[in-house]
């Protein structure tokens, strides 16, 4: 069969066993809101629209965007596999005091740097494998959208100008703090811009501000200016959504003020807007304190793909749930990489296998059989991915478990493959490990860990990073596996564990098959202090 025809037919397979599986599990979602799991229902039945605020473009984004990122890739593809037809629309804040600030430290026009770092973070995107939202908006493209939302504000009374700057009157507005359960008193005015005593409310924040020296500026009916921070996602979920739509979502920092701002002036602008479901991930943490650039005690996409591979970077990042914290953790990377290699190379090593036997496989369109034990592992697969993805994306258990068995059933069939059988009960291997490697796929798909390419190259790519990590080049490995043969040859046993010890120490790891050493990366290993021995003690040996 032709490749390309055969890759269609799983598709609709896919998506047809996606539909199936829908009828067993209600998909349910923490809506900040209502502080509670609710099913999701979108407002018009087969399709979705979803709003996640995205970054302020002024330098390279940090780990915490990359979560935030992740979390909501993983939604939009969930959806997608659910079937739904899905607009996902998030922004870019390019017009912001911080932009303003650093485009004035380095010299560059405020605009142009804030461009130069979207893009940038586009790559760390592609990097991570998270899918092109369907619209990315940015504040400069849509300034007139953001005027005619200020001035629907002002003709309804609640928002007022004072010198050319334009605020909301949050008095006006007596549901403020219905998502956050915060007081007025705690709007923390000061945060992102200077406290202004010419406020009728110190809580009152900036829709419009008045143009300064140096600053880009538009015009507009209140004199020239900029936006402020909380109107642009009002305006531009509006304008690519309309004021009703089903999901919003953003990191936890943004439900107060951020998101309780939007709620205000959206409601201003148009009393019937609503977002059915308000979504929110968690912190990442460095020493149980929130990652930030403003704390300076982040670490960029950038500085961990150099060391790590990005696919290793998603795994952890997916593998904790994403509403709760995710303290960081270079052991817990070295977890995630030691994780996805043998999940690559057990698919690997089962294309291998298949890739001899594809003459085997009777091509007569019957349904292909499996052995007993591949078909509960199917089934367990199918329904325990599907029941913990539905249950609030609960990503942290889905690659464990049935999963696992899964890839430990691959290994047995291959094992079984190898050995002498009859002829129905090598087909009766051969169809199973292609159908379990398949249910496999499609769980890798949805939490876009399935690679671009080969699972030779990420293979490859994985064990480059390690040498880097380890500070190593391959031809170092070789010489040291070389001498180790030596070593062994003159039966020095603890010399060539010793030289197995270092190694993994390094997160390099030595297996013996048969009469060939080979290597693969590993998570490093701590040798225990060297213990002083006494009289008659010998040493043990690792052999």
């Amino acid at each position: 069969m032709d490749p390309s025809k055969q890759e269609t037919n799983q598709n609709k397979a896919s998506k047809t066993s996606a539909k199936k599986e829908t009828q067993e599990f209600q998909f349910v979602v923490y809506n900040t809101m209502t502080q509670q799991k609710e099913v999701f229902k979108p407002k018009i039945p087969g399709k979705v629209c979803m709003y996640v605020c995205g970054v302020t473009a002024y330098d390279f984004s940090h780990l915490g965007h990359a979560r935030a990122a992740v979390a909501f890739d993983v939604l939009y593809r969930y959806l997608q596999h659910l079937g739904y037809e899905v607009t996902y629309v998030r922004n870019f804040t390019d017009v912001d005091d911080k932009i303003i600030r650093r485009a004035n430290e380095t010299g560059e026009d405020p605009i142009s740097l804030s461009d130069r770092y979207c893009k940038e973070y586009n790559v760390d995107m592609s990097d991570l494998q998270c899918l092109s939202p369907t619209h990315e908006p940015r504040v400069s493209a849509h300034i007139e959208q953001i005027k005619d939302m200020i001035t629907q504000i002002i003709n309804k009374d609640f928002g007022y100008v004072v010198d050319g700057d334009v605020f909301f009157a949050v008095d006006k507005f007596p549901n403020y703090g219905k998502l956050s359960g915060q007081k007025l008193a705690n709007n923390r005015a000061g945060e992102r811009v200077a406290v202004d005593s010419r406020k009728r409310n110190p809580s009152d924040f900036a829709l419009w501000k008045a143009a300064k020296p140096g600053e880009p500026s538009w015009d507009s009916p209140w004199g020239p200016g900029r936006p402020g921070w909380h109107i642009e996602c009002s305006a531009m979920s509006a304008h690519y959504l309309s004021f009703k739509f089903d999901i919003h979502g953003g990191g936890l920092d943004l439900i107060f003020p951020h998101h309780e701002n939007e709620i205000a002036q959206s409601f201003a602008a148009c009393e019937e807007s609503d977002v059915s479901y308000w979504m929110h991930n968690g912190h990442v943490t460095n020493n149980n304190e929130k990652m930030s650039k403003s704390l300076g005690n982040f670490f960029t996409i950038r500085q961990i793909t150099e060391r790590y591979h990005p696919l290793a970077l998603r795994y952890f990042l997916i593998n904790a749930h994403y509403r709760s914290p995710l303290n960081y953790s270079v052991v817990q990377l070295e977890g995630a990489s030691e994780a996805i290699f043998y999940i690559y190379q057990t698919l690997q090593d089962c294309q291998d296998s298949l890739s001899q036997v594809r003459e085997e496989i009777p091509n007569d369109g019957k349904p292909a059989r499996t052995t007993p034990d591949a078909k509960e592992c199917i089934s367990k697969l199918r329904n325990e991915f599907q029941s913990k993805m539905s249950d609030d994306l609960s990503t942290s258990l889905i690659l464990t478990g049935a999963f696992l068995e899964a890839l430990k059933l691959v290994n047995n069939l291959l094992t079984m493959l190898k050995k002498k059988q009859q002829k129905q009960q090598r087909l009766l291997v051969i169809q199973s490990l292609i159908e379990v490697e398949k249910e496999a796929r499609k769980v890798l798909d949805v939490l876009g860990l399935q690679p671009p390419c080969s699972y030779n190259e990420i293979l490859l790519q994985l064990k480059e990073k390690a040498l880097t990590r380890a500070g190593l080049v391959e031809d170092d490995v070789i010489r040291l596996i070389n001498e180790r043969v030596e070593v062994r040859r003159n039966k020095d046993f603890l010399k060539s564990d010793q030289m197995r010890a270092d190694l993994q120490a390094k997160g390099i790891a030595l297996m013996d098959v048969g009469t060939e050493t080979i290597w693969r990366p590993c998570v490093p290993v701590q040798q225990e202090p060297e213990v002083v021995l006494s009289g008659d003690q010998k040493a043990p040996s690792s052999r």
